[in-house]
């Protein structure tokens, strides 16, 4: 599903929230890549700190990003925001520059940033620091989701969290 213009690329997504400062937590099939999931993904989730601040800077960043309402593989809308209107909807399926980029502020199954940030764990991705969902919540919102793109990547990500389980100090 092309998203943008270019080749996917996740790392310029990240890098410019980043730089916008935009407190947020990596969920779904990228975050899942993260901790070692062998399935590829073509977007990038997020949940963002839903406070009037970070909301403006996401604000920011996603006219850096060119973002735009991702429709259909043949169609993006281009819309005004600012931090109060994106807070307003609970999902948001973008279009970047870079790629796809899905923001939610209460992702399946977990309730929502401050849930997500007590096991998050921070990860070097293409020299800057990024915090992934810890793979148990990753695990538990795909469960939660129930789509069937999730459901088969499933088995993997258990064995994942086994395998990081058994090798614990």
């Amino acid at each position: 599903m092309p998203e943008s213009a270019g080749p996917f690329q996740p790392v310029e997504i990240l890098r410019l929230l980043v730089e916008y400062r935009v407190d947020f937590i990596l969920i779904g099939g990228l975050a899942a890549t993260v901790h070692g999931s062998p399935f590829a993904t073509f977007d990038v989730d997020v949940v963002p700190r839903r406070t009037p601040a970070n909301l403006e800077r996401l604000s920011e960043a996603l006219q850096a990003l060119t973002a735009r309402v991702y429709v259909s593989a043949e169609e993006t809308l281009v819309f005004s925001h600012d931090g109060q209107s994106l807070a307003d909807v609970e999902v948001w399926k973008l279009s970047t520059r870079f790629g796809g980029l899905d923001i939610s502020f209460v992702p399946s199954g977990t309730a929502g940033y401050s849930d997500l940030a007590e096991r998050a764990e921070r990860f070097e991705l293409g020299g800057i620091g990024v915090e992934v969902a810890a793979l148990e919540d990753v695990i538990r919102s795909k469960s939660a989701a129930g789509r069937e793109r999730d459901l088969l990547a499933l088995p993997a990500l258990r064995r994942l969290l086994e395998i990081k389980r058994e090798h614990r100090p």
